[in-house]
């Protein structure tokens, strides 16, 4: 059978892949899915990915027929994900600007410095290895000795990784001689300043720069190294591709946010410029796409965690469950609920990280008290967002998950810039949201009429 396009998600634990045809008509089709155990501990990640093809044969009743495909890309979080760490000048500026840049491009960062680099930094930084480091620090033609010395100890230091710099430009060609004094210029990437001025932002480029370098870096992880043998196309970190899929599709629909529940963390991705009201007020800029990634809230590997926020008296009560059932719960191996009580349990878990993870995400507004009473705005505002996305297993497989993402609006108590209740609810039916931000760099138009059937999208819902 001849497939246009195939996309693998290779995630930690499984490796799922998506068929599409007809990407090049006005009527593209998403053929079906398959999914198998990701074998990057095997030391192949190919096994797993043939495996999935094998499920996606079975599912399509055509185990019998060869696959022919014109492109496989692929998305991937397995091998650890995309490990960076971030080290600029002042937090609240060129810090924040850099992290913004490693989040919204898919990575999960490490470690975060500010000013000078300290010996228990560079020992943090030997222990962790990340696949990349991102430095920043002051804006143009401004401070320069932090990043000439944090780019010196970085350089002279036996780390053989990428460096990004995305700093001071009056700089760059001193950094540049640095690199190239220890032999390492070709570790070496320069961007352009991700905070170029006082309450400017401008981190896309490095987010590019970054997804190039995962791509490029990703095949040399262990067990990912034969990968090229079946992907001939882009390798992108899965939360970047999700944020390239919520990103063109506020382009069609308008401001929105996506939210994707896991067993071990879950991501918010906003796509929204906020209002012109919140603007006049904000205190420090945001980025247009934001990402924010909590590690703390997952329905699965952190349930236990999830569970102790809301508190067991609490779950009893509202679950009608006795201690027993719900420690059960909390202990059980079994990934997807089957039975109605452990459903409800799960949705409940699921409610919590939501709505703990939004208000994470979301700004909200400080009063400042003095000869005059004056009200400002801080971080990201949602306000203007008319479109809730709901995407990961859990949000697009439990019954109850259009109520769980409804509660959003209903529970700002005013001192947060989320969502309100006018907002609409979509769902990811076809769960391809992250394949479709992959397959969006080859086929746009395409990609975007897949998402806006999964999400069964219709124009009188505006």
């Amino acid at each position: 059978m001849k497939i246009d396009v195939l996309v693998a998600e290779i995630g930690s634990t499984t490796t799922v892949v998506n068929a599409f045809n007809q990407l090049e008509t006005d009527n593209p089709v998403f053929l079906g899915q398959g999914q198998a155990p990701t074998s990057v501990k095997e030391g192949d990640v190919n096994i797993g990915l043939q495996a999935a093809i094998e499920d996606m044969k079975k599912n399509l009743n055509i185990e019998n027929e060869n696959i022919d495909y014109k492109y496989m890309l692929a998305t991937s979080s397995a091998a650890g994900g995309l490990r960076m760490t971030v080290h600029g000048l002042v937090y609240d500026m060129t810090v924040k600007a850099a992290k913004e840049a490693a989040l919204g491009a898919g990575a999960n960062i490490h470690l975060v410095t500010s000013g000078k680099l300290t010996k228990v930094d560079m020992m943090k930084l030997n222990k962790i290895k990340p696949n990349i480091i991102l430095i920043a620090g002051g804006v143009d033609y401004g401070e320069r000795e932090t990043a000439l010395y944090n780019s010196e100890i970085i350089a002279a230091s036996d780390l053989d990784i990428p460096v990004i710099y995305g700093g001071n430009a009056a700089i760059s060609d001193d950094i540049k001689l640095i690199f190239e004094s220890y032999s390492k210029e070709k570790d070496l990437h320069i961007v352009p300043n991700v905070y170029p001025k006082i309450d400017v932002l401008n981190i896309e480029p490095t987010r590019e720069v970054i997804q190039n370098i995962f791509e490029k870096h990703i095949t040399e992880a262990k067990g990912m190294e034969k990968i090229r043998e079946m992907v001939n196309g882009s390798i992108i970190p899965t939360p970047g591709a999700v944020m390239k899929a919520s990103k063109i599709l506020k382009d069609e629909i308008g401001d929105l946010v996506t939210i994707d529940v896991g067993g071990a963390t879950t991501d918010i991705h906003s796509v929204t410029e906020g209002t012109e009201k919140i603007k006049q007020i904000l205190v420090e800029p945001e980025p247009i796409a934001k990402r924010t990634v909590e590690g703390d809230l997952g329905v699965f590997i952190n349930k236990r965690n999830v569970a102790e926020m809301i508190k067991t008296e609490k779950l009893e009560k509202e679950l009608n469950m006795t201690s027993e059932e719900i420690e059960e719960f909390i202990n059980s191996d079994i990934a997807i609920p089957v039975t109605e009580k452990h459903k409800r349990f799960i949705e409940r878990l699921t409610k919590e990280a939501v709505i703990v993870s939004i208000n994470r995400h979301a700004g909200g507004y400080r009063t400042y008290f003095g000869g005059k009473t004056k009200t400002l705005a801080f971080g990201k505002d949602l306000t203007a967002v008319k479109w809730i996305i709901g995407t990961g297993g859990a949000l697009t497989r439990l019954p109850a998950r259009e109520k769980i993402l409804s509660e959003i609006g209903v529970s700002n108590k005013g001192d947060k810039l989320l969502p309100t209740a006018e907002a609409k609810i979509l769902i990811d039916n076809d769960y391809i949201m992250a394949s479709l931000g992959a397959l969006s760099s080859l086929y746009k138009e395409a990609s975007i009429k897949l998402l806006l059937k999964s999400l069964k999208f219709k124009e009188d819902m505006y």
